[in-house]
């Protein structure tokens, strides 16, 4: 309880210094004040002889009294902070993800896609006061969720996205473009897009730099990754009579230049994940290049806790006066 005890006036703490020299004026006072009396016999002064030996009790509750109202006079208290923080410069994103086929490839682990959906989910807990939306991509888009705060939303969302949904292909511009029309209306001060793909354009009819340029209109920044090893990758290559993939080794082409293009001309930066700690660099990189402005707001809220010690010490002057005039009355 007591660490949680603050002073506004300390310096009155000063006035106990005045204690030590009240007591050495009290004992020095009552001992020149004191009479003697000499008697052969003190039989008839036994029964009382005890209150004038408490008499110094009297002093010693003044005294206390005295030390309790400088105490409160340096006004404890207590006090309580909080802290209100308010977005000030908010940032609105969206993320466009590549669901072809090729994002199955295992070069990363477990896959592409399941590496990414892993990191993006960490990218997005890392930014709690943005509003962040997705996009998938494939031979064709769609938005999978709209720019919202609901983090929660978003989560659930990016776990939904598989492949399949989609024709298959590699439509960067469409991705590109729908992930556009998600921000164009947005009145956030900063805009930005993360786009990923692992390979080359090659379906949907807006092509790339058409969608870079309508980024730039809207003033949008694009942050592109290409994400792939180096060389070749155990990719899907056909399918297997039950539905599923057969895997084969594949060379990894990721159009490198196009992507480089695409950030350079909206002021964002290219990025190329060969493994699954490279992507985990990136987005941590993006998230320390996208800064949200955060005011702070601290309320300190004081409790004042002298009233209990003037009230003591009232009690002990009371009860000094009480004593004083009724035990003590006829030795004073």
């Amino acid at each position: 309880m007591l660490e949680n005890i603050t002073f506004a006036n300390p310096q009155f703490f000063w006035l106990l210094a005045l204690l030590p020299l009240a007591m050495l004026w009290y004992f020095f006072k009552n001992k020149q004040e004191t009479a003697v009396l000499k008697i052969s016999n003190i039989n008839g002064f036994t029964a009382s002889s005890l209150l004038p030996k408490l008499k110094p009790l009297l002093f010693v509750l003044r005294l206390t009294a005295l030390g309790v109202i400088i105490t409160a006079m340096a006004r404890p208290q207590t006090k309580d902070v909080s802290t209100k923080t308010k977005t000030t410069k908010g940032i609105d994103i969206v993320m466009a993800i590549d669901v072809s086929s090729s994002m199955l490839a295992r070069d990363l682990k477990p896959d592409r896609l399941s590496a990414l959906k892993k990191v993006a989910a960490d990218f997005i807990k890392k930014r709690p006061n943005d509003r962040i939306g997705l996009v998938a991509y494939a031979g064709e888009s769609y938005t999978k969720t709209p720019i919202t705060s609901d983090k929660s939303i978003v989560l659930a969302s990016l776990r939904d996205i598989t492949y399949g949904q989609l024709t298959d292909g590699t439509a960067i511009g469409m991705g590109l473009a729908t992930a556009v029309n998600r921000l164009k209306e947005s009145t956030s001060k900063s805009k930005i897009i993360i786009l990923l793909t692992d390979g080359v354009n090659n379906a949907g009819f807006i092509e790339p730099k058409t969608a870079a340029d309508l980024a730039v209109e809207y003033n949008i920044k694009t942050y592109t990754i290409g994400i792939g090893t180096n060389g070749n990758a155990l990719s899907p290559v056909s399918y297997n009579p039950d539905g599923s993939f057969r895997y084969g080794m594949q060379k990894v082409e990721i159009d490198e230049k196009l992507l480089e293009e695409i950030a350079e001309v909206s002021g964002g930066k290219y990025f190329r994940a060969t493994d699954n700690e490279k992507l985990e660099a990136i987005y941590d990189e993006i998230n320390k290049l996208e800064k949200t402005e955060i005011e702070e707001f601290k309320y300190t809220n004081y409790e004042e806790k002298f009233r209990p010690l003037i009230l003591l010490a009232g009690i002990l002057l009371l009860l000094e006066w009480l004593v004083r005039n009724t035990l003590f009355r006829s030795f004073i």
